[in-house]
């Protein structure tokens, strides 16, 4: 018994143990998880803020590549129109520098000096004056925002400093952003370092695709500058818990020149602060999480160095969580298999549940299946009846209306002739008469051939041939009808059908297309009609096909597809549109059985 009772508890305190250290690394390696997360948004940020920089870069490059004598009045409005105080708050200043040679340095330099007096500000001591040993300059000309802070960088040679010169000259080789890394401490204290960036900007009337082409083109570059810690500003807000500490840090070194001493390679340190401007790494124990990301700065790159307090991400359920799982641990078996056995019963119901979704789902799309196929034979049926409906009224009014005018014509002439000479105004109402009737004929016929052209009646080709030479000479866009030898033998509704395609294709090229010219191809191989309309317009706009209110194509698509056949439709700017159809060409004992089948299941659909 005490040996059992010993094995027991063993046993249960090992289980106990097990949970608790499990729980207690799934915590952490959460915990951590999260961690990363926060700190992968901070460095997407950091990321999207460098290239919208690169972006309003890139558009000042511009300003002078489309331009390359604009003035300071220019850039100035031109950088006001970004409004970078709001839109940009990290930028700082916004330049321009000009890369001259030796013999161009007096005319900047006067320049620079009267634009420095019209602003009040003391001239510089020193003139620009060539270096012995170069022989190209870089000399900052405009500079914004204007003021005497920002002024006294005019002139400024860029090249001066040969870490920035070599930097400069391979940006302008390789027609790339550049980054000297050379920092400008913009105010004392911590955390004030000022970065630039530039883009070399070339002439738009001369070539820039090789090296020697570009070096020959480059007339300058546009930089802007801006605070580290305005870039990074916020991001440690964003953070859901407090305590953060974020360290940027610059990878590549920037030789120093003579005379200078190296720069710390630390660009900003969330917790540098006036009183402690070098405050120590963070801690080495387990009690800190660190994670180290990746920045790339334009060919340069940096490190952000993240960390917070273990401590600072633990609620208080995480810390007594192990303890909770180290006593689950000790509950019964048979606990243990109630939770199994109802995790194993709530499974099975969400199977059954899902089963049973599925099969309403399945018969839900069964039914609407049924139902867009009942609507495509009322639409089919309904096709048919309209188009009987206006060959029934076509020829009505051809026996009956058009013969009664004929018939008034002739009465009309008779009275006409017979009142000629003797009777003069009531021959010459007479003879409008006839003139009228002449008229009411032309409309009736033309009515007639609206409803259904009698050409029809004389076969497909006959047909297409007469709907292709009405709509040139109706629009005067030419028409070219290429079509085989062979007679296309059809049965009334499929002819029908075809030349209402036909003819809806051409009415839309006559109103959207603007096109001066179309093909409509006609051919028969294998028991199949292909017809092609293709125009050299400017093609469909996107969205036009399914837009509201149109049924054009739709009513073409449907009718192709109640003849069983398909059809296919390519558009673009440059190459027109394109509509194919493609039927099978059916004997007419098969014709009626299909029509006849349809039918059938259209009234039973109906009933």
């Amino acid at each position: 018994m005490p040996t059992t009772l010993f094995t027991g508890a063993l046993l249960s305190l090992t289980i106990g143990t097990g949970l608790y250290l499990a729980t207690a690394e799934a915590i952490e390696s959460d915990t951590q998880t999260r961690f990363r997360g926060m700190a992968r948004a901070a460095q997407y940020t950091i990321d999207a803020r460098i290239k919208s920089y690169s972006d309003v870069l890139r558009g000042a490059a511009g300003l002078f590549r489309a331009n390359p004598d604009a003035g300071a009045d220019e850039f100035r409005h031109y950088v006001e129109q970004l409004d970078t105080r709001h839109n940009f708050p990290g930028i700082e200043v916004m330049n321009y520098a000009r890369a001259v040679g030796p013999e161009g340095l007096a005319a900047i330099d006067e320049n620079l000096r009267r634009r420095l007096r019209q602003h009040g500000i003391p001239e510089p001591s020193e003139r620009l004056s060539p270096v012995p040993g170069r022989d190209s300059y870089t000399i900052i000309v405009y500079i914004e925002p204007s003021n005497r802070q920002s002024l006294d960088k005019l002139g400024l040679d860029l090249e001066a400093r040969s870490y920035t010169r070599r930097t400069l000259a391979e940006a302008r080789d390789n027609n790339s952003m550049s980054a000297s890394g050379t920092r400008v401490n913009m105010l004392p204290g911590p955390n004030q370092n000022g970065l630039a960036m530039r883009l070399p900007v070339y002439r738009a009337d001369l070539p820039a695709r090789t090296v020697a082409q570009r070096r020959a083109a480059y007339i300058g570059s546009a930089g802007i500058g801006f605070g580290v810690a305005k870039l990074v500003s916020g991001l440690l807000d964003e953070f859901p818990v407090k305590g953060a500490r974020l360290v940027l840090v610059d990878l590549t070194e920037v030789p120093p020149e003579p005379g200078e001493t190296r720069p710390s390679a630390i660009l900003y340190d969330s917790h540098a602060t006036l009183r402690h401007p070098n405050p120590a790494p963070a801690a080495q124990d387990g009690s800190v999480l660190r994670t180290s990301l990746p920045i790339e700065f334009n060919q340069r790159q940096w490190r952000a160095d993240f960390s917070i307090a273990k401590a600072s991400l633990y609620t208080r359920f995480d810390l007594y969580y192990p303890w909770l799982a180290a006593l689950a641990g000790t509950l019964s078996t048979a606990l243990l298999y109630a939770l199994f056995q109802t995790m194993a019963s709530s499974r099975r119901s969400a199977l059954r549940m899902a089963e049973d979704m599925t099969r309403e789902l399945r018969a839900s799309q069964a039914k609407l299946q049924a139902t867009n196929e009942k609507l495509r034979l009322l639409a089919a049926h309904a096709e048919q009846i309209k188009e009987g409906e206006r060959k029934r009224i076509a020829r009505e009014i051809h026996d009956e209306l058009a013969q009664n005018l004929l018939a008034l014509k002739i009465e009309a002439e008779i009275l006409a002739n017979r009142t000629r000479g003797r009777h003069g105004r009531l021959h010459e109402r007479a003879d409008a008469t006839v003139r009228q009737i002449d008229v009411t004929i032309h409309s009736v016929r033309q009515i007639i051939n609206d409803l259904r052209p009698n050409v029809l009646d004389l076969g497909l080709n006959a047909a297409v041939d007469w709907q292709v030479a009405d709509f040139a000479r109706r629009t005067g866009i030419e028409c070219e009808l290429v079509e085989d030898e062979t007679e296309h033998h059809l049965d009334d509704h499929c002819a029908t059908a075809l030349f209402r395609i036909l003819q809806e294709s051409l009415n839309n090229v006559a109103r959207h297309a603007r096109a001066r010219k179309v093909r409509i191809d006609l051919h028969e191989h294998a028991g199949m009609l292909t017809m092609t309309i293709r125009d050299n317009g400017v093609g469909m706009q996107p969205g036009s096909r399914n837009r509201v209110g149109s049924f054009g194509l739709v009513g073409i698509e449907e009718r192709v597809n109640i003849l069983g056949g398909s059809f296919s439709i390519s558009s673009g700017p440059e190459t027109g549109t394109t509509i194919a159809i493609t039927i099978p060409i059916l004997s007419d004992r098969h014709r009626m059985r299909d029509i006849a089948r349809d039918g059938d299941v259209l009234f039973s659909a109906l009933a």
